[in-house]
């Protein structure tokens, strides 16, 4: 059993229905943004942003009620069914939630939130700025692992070309002055 007929089995496992769920809630919105962006598609950009606003108020509430949702055995199959018709362009999902829900409910708090996110920013940058040591460490740890990574990914992709790389080379003896300096230590 491949594709829809696995993803819309009772007995597929939850992996497979998540793992839809991404690609139809994630992967597929981040591309047709790309495009509408790049194509400077106005209404593209409006559809696409309003179903970002809709797929964000969906997670916050999705990770606030998450453990008791996982519960309910179809609770992925509502989802994805849910993600397709915020995208679909016929039903206007995002469009239809935003307009009857989110933005009612935005505009009705709209200034105990815009207190809360000033707030929530200046912590953003008071932490920042007091750990831009420690943060640019974790930058420099993390671009090791990427290019580490990419590394991997190279050879895996071209091994031929990463077996000439990984050759073992023969050592080089270092040059004298090291040699003297090490042996001028142990004479002391």
């Amino acid at each position: 059993m491949v594709g829809l007929p696995l993803l819309l089995s009772p007995l597929s496992p939850n992996v497979i229905v998540q793992t839809a769920c991404c690609s139809v809630g994630i992967a597929h919105p981040v591309y047709s943004t790309f495009k509408a962006v790049e194509n400077k598609n106005e209404s593209e950009q409006q559809r696409w942003l309003l179903y970002w606003a809709a797929y964000g108020s969906f997670s916050l509430v999705e990770m606030i009620f998450d453990n008791f949702l996982s519960w309910f055995s179809l609770y992925y199959y509502a989802k994805f069914t849910f993600l397709v018709w915020l995208q679909f362009p016929s039903g206007n999902g995002a469009r239809h939630l935003y307009a009857r829900h989110l933005r009612p409910f935005l505009l009705r708090h709209q200034a105990r939130l815009d207190q809360i996110m000033g707030f929530v920013s200046s912590q953003m940058a008071k932490f920042m700025s007091a750990r831009y040591d420690e943060l640019q460490v974790l930058k420099a740890i993390f671009c090791r692992f990427a290019m580490a990574a990419n590394q991997v990914v190279k050879g895996v992709a071209h091994p031929g070309q990463a077996q000439e790389r990984n050759q073992i080379e023969e050592p080089t003896s270092p040059p004298s002055s090291q040699i003297d300096d090490s042996d001028s230590d142990l004479k002391e």
